[in-house]
């Protein structure tokens, strides 16, 4: 059974930072990509941004390109979703996932078979 647990989800003011982490743990399959997905009130999950566990590949939406990156820590077993120059439309509660076969489909929340619990970002004007 693979758990993601999620963190560093909070209030920021427009500008800031965050760092979110995803930590994974109970693998016993490989975690070919991890993703990361939002929900704000009201609206469909949206895709945020994807990395390869391995390999370095990235993939990001259109609407956060330039302000995030996803960092890995090998070592804990951790991906992180680090957002700068934060929006309001960021708000959301964010979710990381993983999937632990290789699809091309990054994008899709079909795609996962993982979820983590979910963390509430708040981003004030």
């Amino acid at each position: 059974q693979v758990q993601l647990v999620e963190s560093g989800g909070g209030s920021v003011q427009a500008g800031g930072s965050l760092r979110l982490s995803c930590a994974a743990s109970g693998r016993s399959f490989i975690m070919y990509t991890m993703g990361w997905f939002r929900q704000a009130p009201g609206k469909e999950r949206e895709f945020v941004a994807a990395a390869r566990w391995s390999g370095g590949t990235t993939y990001y939406a259109d609407s956060v390109k330039g302000r995030v990156t996803v960092p890995r820590d090998n070592a804990k077993n951790t991906v992180y979703l680090q957002m700068n120059s934060l929006k309001p439309e960021d708000t959301a509660v964010y979710y990381c996932a993983a999937d632990i076969h290789y699809t091309g489909t990054y994008y899709s929340a079909r795609s996962y078979d993982y979820w983590g619990q979910g963390t509430q970002v708040t981003v004030s004007s």
